[in-house]
């Protein structure tokens, strides 16, 4: 005989499994946010701490790097570090979000 009530039993089950998946997601989220990446441009001249969230936290510049008559290569130096830093931070996530997506069986780069 056919039980209707074993698949409506599978659904909940699942409902739940997803629920604390979307929990456990968030929650590692939330902890990306919160880690820092630091990289350095011309030889640690210019150093940049950025957050999970992409908001620079720190940038140090070194008195040497400061030259009035080329406030060009300055700007360049800054400019290399918080993309590099970006950049990190988007490899940090992508690294950690598939580490917790890998068995789920989705395709590459969906989170």
């Amino acid at each position: 005989m056919f039980n209707g009530m074993g698949n409506m039993g599978n659904m909940a089950g699942m409902m739940k499994k997803v629920q604390k998946m979307q929990n456990e997601m968030k929650k590692m989220q939330d902890e990306l946010k919160a880690k820092t990446v630091e990289v350095s441009s011309g030889g640690g001249v210019v150093k940049v701490v950025m957050n999970g969230e992409k908001t620079l936290v720190s940038l140090k510049i070194s008195p040497e790097a400061v030259d009035p008559s080329d406030v060009e290569m300055l700007e360049d130096l800054i400019s290399a570090a918080v993309n590099e830093a970006m950049k990190k931070v988007d490899e940090m996530m992508t690294n950690e979000m598939g580490k917790f997506t890998s068995g789920l069986g989705l395709p590459p780069g969906l989170f």
